[in-house]
C-alpha cells in the first residue's frame, strides 16, 4: 500500500506546500523554474520539509529524466550505471538524498559529472553542507536553505490527509498533531495513517488522545531523519550534561543499534566539548577530536567502542560553560549594536596613509586599558 505521505506528494508547484521564500510568486527559485533554467543545487533544510517533493517538482518542469539515489546505500556503481544510461537528448537529474554520507572519494567521483553537465545534482541534506559538502562540488551548486513548515502549512497538509483518509480531527487533535509534528509534514502524515492502521478503518473522528495512544506504538520506529533521531541526541547530550554516564552510553547504544550516522554522534561531541566542558577540562576538546578522527577513519561497526570511549570521558569531565556564555554575550551586543568603530591604536597600519591617520598608534600589549569599542568598554563578557 503507498504511504500516504507519498500518495499527497505535490507534482506542480501549484500544490505545493511551504517555502514561499524560495518558490512564491517572483521568488528567485520559482523564477528558475519557470524559466526552465536548470541547474545543479543542494537543498538545505530540516526534515520533512519538502527537499525531494520540489526536486521532482523541478525535474518535471524541465522534462528532464530523474534519478533518486540515496547516499546511505549508493555507491559509485549506481551512478556510474546512470550515466551509461542516460539519454543524451534530455537532461539527467540525480537527486542525492542525504549527500552529507557520501565519503569525500564518492564527491569526487561525482564532481566531473556535474562539472561537465552530464548530470545535474540536486542534493538533499539536514546538514550543514559547507561542512559536509567538498569545495569543488560546492562551488559548482547552488545552496538553497529550505525552512521547517509553518502552523499554517502543517494544518493544510493535516487536513488534506484527514480527507484522503476519509476521517475528521477534532480541534484539539489537529492543533497537537501540527506541534507534535514540529514542522516535519510527513511526520504528520505518518501519525495521522498510524492512527487509522491501528483503530482501524471505521475510525471516523480522530481525538488528541487516540494520537497520544498512536505514539506509544512500536509501529513509529527510530527514523534517522525524524523526531526519534532528535530526541535522542538531545537526550544523549542532555545525560552528557548531567554526568549521568549509564544514560549516556544508553542513548549512544541506541543510535549506533539504528545505524545513525557515527559522525553526526562524534560532531556533537567535539561541539559539547567546547560548549559543556569547556574550560572546566581544557583537553576534553583534544579528546573529542580524537574521537571524531578515529571514527572518520575507522567506520562501523568498530568506531562504535571509539564513540563509548570519548562519551565515558566526556561524561566523567567537570563542566564549565563560561567561554560558551561569554562568547554567546558578545554576539548579543554584535547584534544589538552592529560593527562598532574599532580603536586607532589596535588597528592594523600596513600603509604610510594609515600610520599618518594614527592607526596603530600607542599600542602596547602592555596596556591595560580596554581594547574594546568605546560604548562597550566597561563590558565583561567572561564571568
Amino acid at each position: 500500500m503507498q504511504p500516504l505521505a507519498d500518495l499527497l506528494r505535490p507534482t506542480t508547484l501549484a500544490t505545493y506546500i511551504g517555502q514561499s521564500h524560495l518558490v512564491g510568486p517572483g521568488a528567485p527559485l520559482r523564477r528558475a523554474i519557470e524559466n526552465h533554467l536548470l541547474h545543479s543545487m543542494i537543498f538545505w533544510g530540516p526534515p520533512g520539509c519538502g527537499k525531494t517533493t520540489l526536486a521532482k517538482i523541478i525535474a518535471s518542469a524541465s522534462d528532464a529524466d530523474f534519478h533518486y539515489l540515496s547516499a546511505v546505500s549508493a555507491k559509485k556503481d549506481d551512478i556510474r550505471a546512470i550515466i551509461e544510461r542516460r539519454d543524451a537528448t534530455r537532461q539527467t537529474v540525480l537527486f542525492l538524498d542525504e549527500i552529507h554520507r557520501f565519503t569525500k572519494a564518492q564527491q569526487d567521483y561525482l564532481l566531473p559529472y556535474v562539472e561537465n553537465g552530464v548530470l545535474t545534482l540536486i542534493g538533499a541534506t539536514t546538514e550543514n553542507p559547507s561542512f559536509e559538502v567538498i569545495g569543488p562540488l560546492q562551488s559548482r551548486c547552488q545552496v538553497y536553505v529550505l525552512k521547517s513548515l509553518t502552523e499554517d502549512d502543517l494544518q493544510t497538509i493535516i487536513s488534506l490527509g484527514a480527507k484522503t483518509l476519509k476521517v475528521k480531527l477534532d480541534k484539539d487533535a489537529s492543533e497537537f498533531l501540527s506541534t507534535f509534528a514540529n514542522g516535519d509534514g510527513r511526520k504528520a502524515l505518518n501519525v495521522l495513517e498510524t492512527a487509522i492502521n491501528l483503530q482501524g478503518q471505521a475510525l471516523k473522528v480522530i481525538t488528541k488522545q487516540i494520537l497520544l495512544d498512536t505514539l506509544q506504538s512500536p509501529y513509529l520506529r527510530y527514523d534517522q531523519g525524524g523526531d526519534e533521531h532528535y530526541d535522542t541526541i538531545s537526550a544523549f547530550i542532555k545525560s552528557m550534561r548531567a554526568s549521568q554516564t549509564d544514560a549516556a552510553l544508553y542513548y549512544l547504544a541506541r543510535m549506533v543499534s539504528a545505524g545513525e550516522d557515527p559522525l553526526f554522534i562524534a560532531r556533537r561531541m567535539v561541539i559539547f566539548a567546547s560548549e559543556d566542558v569547556g574550560l572546566a577540562v581544557p583537553t576534553a576538546l583534544v579528546v573529542a577530536n580524537a574521537v571524531f578522527r578515529a571514527v572518520e577513519t575507522i567506520g562501523y561497526p568498530e568506531c562504535g567502542i571509539n564513540l563509548a570511549h570519548g562519551v565515558t570521558y566526556l561524561c566523567q569531565c567537570q563542566k564549565s560553560r563560561v567561554a560558551y556564555d561569554a562568547f554567546r554575550s558578545a554576539q548579543a551586543d554584535v547584534t544589538a549594536y552592529g560593527n562598532l568603530e574599532i580603536p586607532f591604536k589596535i588597528r592594523n597600519a600596513p600603509t604610510k596613509l594609515m600610520k599618518d591617520l594614527d592607526y596603530g598608534k600607542g599600542y602596547d600589549m602592555r596596556d591595560q586599558v580596554s581594547y574594546l569599542p568605546d560604548k562597550l568598554k566597561n563590558k565583561k563578557y567572561l564571568k
